[in-house]
């Protein structure tokens, strides 16, 4: 099979849905000319025009509250806010409009909408350019929250979160744009809300999101040759979560270590653990473990950054204290 890069592959999807349906737009800081910043939506202006892919102004809530009109009247907007850390300037526009809309006009209105948005540290880009927020909008109701793990995950899910009804925020990982994966050429789709068992096991299950899972895929490997088999799911969608999957495995291993690059406190980890200690406590053969970043603004220092980050050595020494 073909390999792609993450970026190429978010585009094969913008341009596979521009071209089905002429009500797909683009829009975002720096998305046409020059191809976005992460040159996933590189030479959608050149085959579209500038009607259906948009450079916005940098006002991050004009670019979503343009987007949430545009899905009202009937249009499929793609809106690009350059870096996660960003939302913060669009929350109204985000938590208090597009997720309550169709609520608020008793399903008279629909929104939509999908944001594509970036996660993750790793590249000394400091405070202000290294969160990783998706946990806030599990928080809200009427928001779907998608964390693409591969090439392969990231153009199936945008495509059908472009097709859904509803607003879907999709968070990638700006350490993964260049990594390469396999796609396939032909047209696929992935259901929104159905994690995927990267590898199966009977020892220990690993929850993990974005680039969290590949990076717990190693530290299987690593086990393996302990002669410890590890089961790994990469959650892929946050709201609507496949619990399902998440309670068949830990009944089958007993043991659970949650893998995620969001603050630990109040993050997507606490959400799993405390569902699993409601439904499948008796269970568990031990305490729930939890790898995530620390407490802290992400430094710009490269040692310090590390030291807060989840790593696989974390993950590695997570799995063995759950064993003991």
């Amino acid at each position: 099979m073909r390999e792609i890069t993450y970026a190429q592959a978010i585009k094969e999807a913008l341009a596979e849905e521009m071209r089905c349906d002429e009500n797909v737009v683009v829009l975002g800081e720096d998305v046409g000319i020059l191809g976005g910043n992460f040159r996933a939506t590189a030479g959608l202006y050149q085959e579209f025009g500038e009607k259906r892919v948009l450079d916005t102004p940098i006002s991050e809530s004009g670019i979503i509250g343009c987007a949430v009109g545009l899905a009202m009247a009937g249009f499929r907007p793609v809106a690009e806010l350059m870096f996660g850390d960003f939302v913060c300037t669009a929350m109204d526009q985000i938590v208090n409009q597009a997720a309550k809309i169709r609520y608020m006009s008793g399903g008279k209105l629909s929104v939509p909408l999908v944001i594509r948005t970036n996660i993750g540290a790793g590249r000394s880009s400091a405070a202000q350019h290294s969160q990783s927020l998706h946990a806030w909008f599990c928080h809200t109701p009427g928001l779907k929250v998608i964390m693409p793990s591969s090439p392969y995950e990231v153009k199936g899910l945008l495509k059908s979160a472009i097709r859904d009804e509803d607003p879907v925020m999709i968070f990638e990982h700006k350490g993964m744009y260049n990594k390469k994966g396999e796609v396939p050429e032909e047209e696929y789709t992935i259901s929104i809300g159905n994690a995927d068992i990267k590898r199966e096991g009977k020892d220990v299950t690993i929850i993990a999101t974005s680039s969290m899972v590949k990076e717990s895929m190693i530290v299987a490997d690593r086990l393996k040759e302990e002669d410890i088999k590890v089961e790994v799911i990469d959650l892929r969608t946050l709201v609507p979560m496949d619990k399902t999957t998440i309670i068949n495995s830990v009944k089958k291993t007993g043991r659970l270590v949650i893998v995620d690059e969001g603050v630990k406190q109040a993050g997507i980890t606490a959400e799993i653990a405390v569902m699993v200690t409601e439904e499948v406590f008796d269970f568990l053969d031990g305490p729930i473990e939890r790898v995530a970043n620390e407490n802290t603004p992400i430094p710009f220092s490269p040692p310090l950054e590390e030291f807060v980050r989840p790593t696989q050595e974390k993950i590695y020494q997570a799995v063995k204290k759950i064993l003991k």
